[in-house]
């Protein structure tokens, strides 16, 4: 049987932005009751009182505060090192019998280089290859005969060190990504080990993009 709590929880988690808004207690409870009304009448199928809807929102709005800022907030302020690079160049080419062979030359040729970034993505129809600027050419001449779907400059990268236990705390990836779409940050690309995290982002957003990172952790200390 639906209940209004239910189908009040089922509307915020439906709309994600709204839910973050929510758990920083930064929206008019009543005014959004308002809002929700008509759509929630619609699904329970019979009236529903503004202030048992309110009250529904209230009680979610506190569960959300505990279940979500305290657990990535502790996540968040054991954030590691950021790095920051610039100048690479994101290349992807379709998956073909010669591709990882390609990719063993380049890692051979670039591997006594510390300086160089380099990371490699597999998906079903194409591999991603994101390196320094520096190396492009031998990139475009060890891959001269692979069928090359795109090729993209001026980008930069920001990686970050997360505490081990981000793997069993939920929604870690979603509240650093909306900070950053708020801030209008278009990701370009992103990697991810099991305790860091890389995302490329075109030069002219990098400050942007850093700025936000490095203040997740300071809000949360």
């Amino acid at each position: 049987m639906k209940t209004i709590s239910s189908v009040v929880e089922n509307y915020i988690k439906s709309k994600p932005f709204l839910l973050n808004s929510l758990s920083q207690g930064i929206i008019n409870l009543t005014s959004l009751a308002r809002v929700m009304m008509p759509e929630l009448e619609k699904e329970l199928g019979k009236d529903v009182k503004q202030g048992a809807v309110v009250m529904a929102l209230k009680r979610l709005s506190e569960e959300l505060d505990f279940k979500i800022n305290l657990k990535i907030s502790k996540v968040l302020r054991n954030l590691g090192e950021i790095t920051v690079r610039s100048s690479l160049v994101d290349y992807a080419f379709a998956i073909s019998e010669t591709l990882l062979e390609n990719q063993v030359k380049l890692i051979s040729e670039i591997n006594k280089n510390q300086d160089i970034f380099y990371t490699s993505s597999r998906g079903v129809n194409e591999t991603n290859i994101i390196i320094s600027r520096a190396v492009a050419d031998l990139v475009d001449n060890i891959f001269k005969n692979e069928k090359q779907t795109h090729k993209i400059e001026n980008l930069s990268s920001i990686s970050v060190k997360l505490p081990q236990e981000n793997v069993s705390v939920p929604g870690v990836y979603y509240y650093i990504f909306q900070r950053l779409a708020w801030e209008g940050v278009v990701i370009h690309e992103v990697i991810s080990t099991t305790n860091e995290f890389t995302i490329i982002v075109r030069d002219e957003q990098i400050d942007v993009a850093f700025k936000v990172i490095k203040g997740l952790k300071v809000v949360n200390e």
